[in-house]
């Protein structure tokens, strides 16, 4: 069952990935994203992995301690709850991303690279992001003021 989980975890959720990366600009790709709902897969997943070991993961989770998380971790249920977690939370962040992305007006050929580095490393990814962001809302501000003169 664990295993099962694992490899649904990414399947349920490639889609999304791959309407933003390949479809940005179709008005359902927007529409979707918009919707949190797109993060519920993975969620779903956690929790069903969650629930049978929470008195075990209760306590690692309040009171980290290192050498306990590596070794929770290092089970099969452990490494499938942590993928299962970094799938949610990198989907979301995409998700975010895309849609700033769209309303900056970010060339999809700027996002793709961005949201596929986002899926792989999503700590590279989200900085990156945020640099993007900065310069398209540097740029966008100062084509404003040029053309309200």
């Amino acid at each position: 069952m664990t295993a099962t989980l694992f490899n649904l975890t990414f399947l349920l959720i490639a889609p999304f990935w791959a309407l933003m990366i390949f479809a940005p600009k179709w008005s359902w790709t927007k529409k979707i994203a918009e919707s949190y709902l797109i993060v519920l897969p993975p969620v779903a997943i956690y929790i069903a992995l969650m629930i049978p070991v929470l008195p075990e993961l209760l306590p690692l989770v309040t009171r980290p301690e290192l050498g306990a998380l590596a070794e929770f971790m290092s089970t099969d249920t452990g490494a499938a709850l942590v993928w299962a977690h970094m799938i949610a939370w990198d989907l979301f962040v995409g998700r975010w991303m895309y849609l700033e992305g769209r309303r900056l007006n970010v060339h999809p050929l700027v996002m793709a690279p961005v949201l596929v580095i986002t899926i792989l490393l999503a700590p590279v990814g989200l900085p990156l992001f945020l640099i993007v962001r900065k310069v398209c809302d540097a740029t966008n501000r100062g084509a404003a003021v040029v053309t309200h003169q």
